[in-house]
């Protein structure tokens, strides 16, 4: 094999900071271990996660750890993306699970990588066979946000006629949490931007509230579950409107606050903040089966090629994205 086969193309991540410190190298090619599948990757995504890390945006009282965890400078993981879609180009020697040609999608989670041409993964590591129905960059954004928002909807506890608030609506957790909350009877009152009402209600959303609009406070009735997927709306106006014995979820929040413990002891309040939920190869075969039954969709805000990544980036901070932000490795109109 020649040094040019055997190189890829990759985002390196060359230190914290702005968009611009992502950069486009050749890096070597990775070959899979006796229990890896190498993929070749065909569209992956920005999150949430992937921004945080880029920019080192982290709540202050982490911040020293997180630089022992993360990397003092730099990332120490220096290919960034957490998610991805592709197919399967050669598994390692054990491998029983994935044959060659299989199309995935996968959860790198802590091993990041997917902002690259190809990458390796064990056989059990958190990935599953494509819905059929969903195009690659359609999947690439499933398993973060859909696999969050399916956790923490789970928790939520929602049945039939339970009123659910949620905060956020139309972001990448926002659009699934919505879709899967539809699916339990519950009453969904969505809060976004004005531009994306039209989105949420399609999605399953009952009512609808501008967060922006002068009476956004006294538009807010009770709610048996309050939801945010976007850390914007104070505990205080939350607590106010969550019934007695309800159950607030902040998937964002890193712990929980002096309030939120008060509120839990005193007025038998369920408080879930944002841990970051186990992610099995199992959660995703739920994923594609909800997909695949039409029950769950990805909403792509924009799409752009790997070798914009920092434009992607750029958008993704302006912090105006409706659900997902998809990155093509591959030109899937090539395809």
């Amino acid at each position: 094999m020649s040094n040019k086969s055997a190189n890829m193309k990759a985002v390196i991540c060359t230190k914290y900071g702005e968009p611009e410190v992502l950069q486009m190298r050749e890096v070597p090619v990775p070959v899979p271990k006796p229990n890896e599948v190498k993929i070749k990757i065909y569209a992956t995504s920005v999150t949430a996660a992937d921004f945080r890390i880029r920019s080192f945006t982290i709540p202050p009282a982490y911040k020293l750890i997180a630089r022992f965890v993360l990397g003092f400078t730099k990332p120490r993981k220096s290919i960034l993306g957490v998610e991805f879609s592709g197919v399967i180009e050669e598994i390692g020697s054990t491998v029983t699970k994935f044959k060659k040609g299989d199309k995935v999608f996968a959860a790198t989670l802590n091993q990041f990588g997917a902002y690259a041409e190809y990458i390796c993964m064990p056989e059990t590591a958190t990935i599953s066979v494509m819905p059929q129905n969903s195009s690659f960059a359609e999947t690439a954004t499933l398993p973060i946000g859909a696999l969050t928002a399916n956790h923490f909807i789970n928790a939520a506890q929602l049945t039939s006629g339970k009123k659910i608030l949620i905060y956020g609506a139309s972001g990448s957790v926002g659009t699934y949490a919505l879709q899967l909350a539809k699916l339990t009877g519950a009453e969904i009152t969505a809060v976004s931007s004005l531009k994306n009402q039209q989105l949420v209600t399609d999605l399953g959303a009952h009512k609808f509230i501008d967060y922006t609009a002068p009476n956004f406070e006294s538009q807010l009735a009770t709610y048996d579950v309050v939801f945010v997927a976007v850390d914007k709306l104070p505990f205080s106006i939350a607590n106010r409107v969550l019934k007695s014995g309800g159950i607030y979820i902040n998937i964002t929040a890193p712990f929980k606050s002096k309030e939120m413990k008060q509120a839990a002891k005193k007025e038998n309040k369920t408080i879930i903040t944002g841990k970051d939920p186990a992610m099995r190869a199992s959660d995703l075969d739920e994923i594609k089966t909800l997909v695949e039954s039409g029950h769950l969709k990805s909403i792509i805000d924009k799409t752009y090629p790997l070798s914009s990544i920092i434009s992607a980036h750029q958008y993704m901070d302006q912090g105006h994205k409706k659900g997902n932000v998809a990155i093509m490795v591959v030109d899937e109109n090539r395809l």
